[in-house]
């Protein structure tokens, strides 16, 4: 089979398209048969030698989407279709940069959908990282709400899901990029707020934070938050992993409250209810490039560039024209 490998950290030149054998089956896991699959920060930390926990030669990829092709139970049929994110695939073991992966039966999940498979590949690690932030957040439709990281797959992802339930809820977002903000008000933000040396270049406030940027920034946006607001600590887009002297008394300002989300707690049930959620409100699923598996190497640069933003999506088979996922 046909498969991107790293060898060794480095820039996006050190992923390398390639043949590969196709993983053999074996007690307790299934090989799926993979149509296409979302590119993560998470990966680029992992190809700059940044997730210590990680050997390398690997395939990298934490998400995919695709057919079961064999399985060790009965409960996966060939042909049927099935998501995974997460569970140290592309991480522990080879991952979804490839045509094939071999998973533990545990982390395949079945779908039911009537999406094309290139829509389908932008939801998975994306949508489900949103929609549990949105969760968290027990947003009301008159609340004031901030995103900081607003650009990233998961900051578009949630004003889709976010603007779907209440349209006319007010939704900021942050940017260090002023260029993007006629972007950003495209795909549903109403403001757009800058901030530099991770500071928010504004004196509003916020009912609601969703923090994307990460530990990074997680102190000033406590100082932008209403009494008895909420921060949801997601993503670390800021490359940094940890509060230091973090004292809750003093850095939880105005009686306000800090949560998070992890996207590596999977479930069936929490899948289906974003899908749900996604077919009830009728959500966008936003697609910024679409690079076939070979072109990985251009799709990491493409997400690391200024012109980075949003979901970017590799599709096998097709070169990433849209196909049925019937």
């Amino acid at each position: 089979m046909k498969a991107v490998k790293i060898y060794q950290a480095g820039g996006p030149e050190q992923l390398i398209y390639q043949d590969v054998p196709t993983p053999d089956i074996k007690e307790g896991w299934s090989l799926v048969k993979i149509k296409g699959f979302g590119i993560n920060h998470s990966e680029i930390f992992t190809r700059e030698g940044k997730s210590p926990s990680v050997q390398f030669p690997r395939i990298l990829g934490i998400e995919c989407v695709g057919e079961v092709a064999q399985s060790s139970t009965p409960a996966l049929a060939v042909g049927q279709k099935v998501v995974s994110i997460m569970g140290e695939m592309g991480r522990a073991f080879d991952g979804s940069y490839a045509e094939y992966v071999l998973l533990p039966n545990e982390q395949i999940y079945p779908v039911h959908t009537d999406l094309d498979w290139t829509t389908l590949a932008a939801i998975p690690e994306t949508y489900y990282t949103a929609f549990g932030s949105l969760q968290q957040l027990c947003i009301a439709p008159q609340e004031r709400v901030l995103v900081r990281g607003a650009g990233s797959g998961v900051g578009v992802a949630f004003a889709q899901l976010l603007k779907a339930q209440f349209p006319h809820i007010v939704l900021n977002g942050s940017t260090r990029n002023p260029a993007k903000a006629a972007r950003l008000q495209a795909v549903g933000f109403d403001e757009v707020i800058t901030e530099a040396g991770g500071k928010l270049k504004t004196d509003q406030s916020y009912d609601k934070i969703l923090e994307l940027v990460g530990p990074a920034t997680l102190r000033d946006s406590f100082s932008h938050i209403n009494e008895h607001g909420i921060v949801c600590n997601t993503g670390q887009l800021g490359n940094v992993w940890y509060v230091n002297d973090f004292d809750p008394i003093i850095e939880l300002k105005n009686n306000s409250y800090l949560t998070a989300f992890y996207s590596g707690h999977v479930s069936q049930a929490k899948l289906d209810a974003m899908f749900d959620y996604i077919r009830r409100f009728n959500v966008k699923i936003l697609i910024e490039r679409v690079f076939a598996l070979e072109q990985v190497p251009e799709a990491h640069r493409f997400l690391q560039s200024a012109d980075g933003f949003g979901k970017v999506v590799v599709m096998n088979g097709r070169g990433g024209l849209p196909e049925k996922a019937a």
